[in-house]
């Protein structure tokens, strides 16, 4: 399966996180209003590449580790967060180095549709948490498919690929598509109760320059959706 390599544009990217719409304005800020109040929370980021939301999660008092396929993201991420920063190079499609109910929570902002295969990251997912504890994630909204494949099939699971532009830099990521029944039947499956389902608007300080232009409510659309989900 063709994988996005962050190392190839890592910088770019990085940089480009900060300030966009998406990222910077829009997932970022509803990932950490799901959080809510982290302070004393031990928090594994999957998929943390330069550590922003790690970083924002450790402001507010949690204590956080990280990991990450791509050695140049986590780089980026020991600048931002400190040479002793608990940072990790692992794949999301093998078992995670770490140990039984470890942490409280987990965050993987954008990173599970990579995979065609869930089973397997939802189980190690399971296993490192505490019971009770949380999985935050985002995806990409299933909308977005048949958006931009109008011959595909909504309800199949089928991999696509688009092209998107950081600080100059075109990328072309491939990723897996799901309908929305297909992910909730695998979070059931690997032992999660289903605790909120979000589709946020973008954050309140947004520049106006950056604002979705030409829909009836510009402080809403839709590009990713959030799940907050409960080890049980």
């Amino acid at each position: 399966m063709p994988k996005t390599d962050y190392d190839d544009f890592a910088a770019a990217y990085s940089a480009d996180n900060e300030v966009n719409l998406l990222n910077g304005h829009y997932e970022r800020p509803a990932m950490l209003d799901l959080a809510g109040d982290v302070a004393g929370r031990r928090i594994l980021e999957a998929g943390c590449g330069s550590a922003p939301l790690a970083a924002a999660l450790r402001d507010r008092g949690a204590i956080v580790s990280g990991f990450d396929r791509s050695t140049a993201m986590l780089d980026l991420a020991r600048r931002r967060l400190g040479e002793d920063a608990d940072l990790t190079v692992a794949d999301l499609a093998e078992p995670l180095p770490y140990a039984v109910a470890t942490f409280d929570d987990i965050v993987a902002p954008l990173v599970l549709h990579y995979l065609k295969d869930w089973t397997g990251p939802l189980t190690e997912f399971h296993r490192v948490l505490k019971p009770g504890g949380r999985l935050i994630l985002s995806l990409n909204h299933p909308f977005v498919y048949t958006a931009l494949n109008p011959d595909g099939n909504y309800f199949d699971v089928a991999e696509f690929s688009f092209d998107a532009e950081h600080a100059g830099h075109t990328v072309t990521y491939t990723i897996w598509h799901r309908p929305l029944q297909a992910m909730t039947d695998a979070f059931t499956a690997a032992g999660f109760r289903i605790a909120a389902i979000s589709e946020p608007q973008i954050a309140a300080d947004t520049p106006v320059e950056l604002r979705p232009q030409g829909v009836e409510h510009p402080a809403r659309f839709i590009s990713f959706i959030f799940f907050t989900l409960e080890a049980i």
